[in-house]
C-alpha cells in the first residue's frame, strides 16, 4: 500500500536551503516577523523573533510551536532535505533516503513541541475553544508529521500525525472560520488521499481518514488568498501540486510571485530555472 502519498504533508516546509541572512529587523517581537525570516531562509532573525515573542507571551503555546517549526527546518537546510523533484512524482518521493538527524536539535525540536502541547492542553481545559491552543495544536502535530516523514522516514507515524493535525484544524475553524491558516493541514489532507488510488484511498479511509483532490486545491487556495502566517507555504504547496499535475505554467506564476515577495530566498529562482529547463 503506498501511504508514502500521505506523507506529502512534509512538503508543509518545503524547499528550504542555503540561507541568505536578511539585514536586522526593526522589530523582532512578532510571529509575523519570524516567519518572514523563514522564508527568507534567515533562521537565526526567526530564532530570535520567537523567543523574543514567547518572553511577552510566556503562557502562549503558539511561541513554542513557532520555535520548533524554526528549529525543523533549520534541520532542513542543515541535511538539504527538500528540492523540488523530491516529491515531483511518487517514485521520486518514495526512493528518498533517511537522514542521520542533529540529536541535541531534535531533543529540543521533541521539547519545544511538548511545551506548546502542554501549555495549549491547559489553556483548553479552561476554555475549549482558546484559538491559539487550537491553533498550536494544530501546527504540533504538523511539524510532528514533517519530522516523522522527511527526516527519519516513518511514514505510518507521519500519516497518524498528519490525521491528528486535520482534527485539529477543523476544532480550529468550527471556533474561528476567518482562521484562514487553518485550511492549510485540511487541504492537505484532502488533496493527498483524494490523489491516491481507489483501493488505497478505501484503505486509508477506514482508518478515518477520507479525502477529495479538488477540495484539497480549493482549501490550499483559501490559505494561499488569505492566511496570514502559512499563505506563502499554501502558495508552495500549490506549485508542487500543479507540477505533479503537469501544469507547470500554473506553477511558474507562483513560484515567480513567491521570487518577488521573498527575493533573498535563491531557491525559488532555482525552481523556476527548473521549470522553464522542462519544457
Amino acid at each position: 500500500m503506498r501511504v508514502q502519498r500521505a506523507i506529502l504533508a512534509g512538503v508543509l516546509v518545503c524547499w528550504f536551503g542555503t540561507a541568505a541572512v536578511a539585514e536586522p529587523p526593526v522589530n523582532l517581537v512578532t510571529l509575523d516577523s519570524g516567519f518572514r525570516f523563514l522564508y527568507d531562509l534567515d533562521f537565526d532573525h526567526a530564532h530570535e523573533a520567537f523567543t523574543a515573542w514567547q518572553q511577552r507571551h510566556p503562557d502562549n503555546p503558539l511561541g513554542p510551536a513557532c520555535e520548533a517549526a524554526a528549529l525543523l527546518f533549520s534541520e532542513f537546510n542543515r541535511l538539504g532535505v527538500l528540492e523540488s523533484q523530491f516529491y515531483q512524482d511518487d517514485k521520486a518521493f518514495e526512493a528518498r533516503k533517511q537522514f542521520t538527524p542533529d540529536p541535541a536539535l531534535r531533543d529540543r525540536f521533541n521539547a519545544e513541541l511538548d511545551q506548546a502541547e502542554k501549555s495549549a492542553q491547559t489553556e483548553l481545559a479552561k476554555d475549549a475553544k482558546n484559538r491559539d491552543a487550537l491553533f498550536a495544536m494544530t501546527m504540533a502535530s504538523g511539524l510532528r508529521a514533517d519530522y516523522a516523514a522527511l527526516i527519519e522516514k516513518r511514514n505510518l507515524a507521519s500519516l497518524h500525525f498528519t490525521k491528528q493535525a486535520t482534527t485539529w484544524a477543523q476544532q480550529l475553524l468550527a471556533v474561528d472560520p476567518d482562521c484562514y491558516d487553518a485550511h492549510l493541514a485540511t487541504g492537505i489532507s484532502q488533496y493527498i488521499i483524494g490523489s491516491m488510488s481507489t483501493p488505497v484511498r478505501w484503505l486509508v479511509r477506514l482508518g478515518g481518514i477520507s479525502g477529495n483532490k479538488e477540495a484539497g486545491i480549493r482549501e490550499l487556495q483559501v490559505t494561499a488568498d488569505r492566511g496570514q502566517y502559512l499563505a506563502p507555504f499554501a502558495r508552495i504547496l500549490l506549485a508542487i501540486a500543479y507540477v505533479r499535475d503537469k501544469e507547470k505554467e500554473r506553477a511558474r506564476e507562483l513560484l515567480v510571485a513567491l521570487q518577488n515577495d521573498f527575493p533573498q530566498n535563491p531557491l525559488f529562482a532555482r525552481e523556476i530555472t527548473r521549470l522553464d529547463g522542462q519544457q
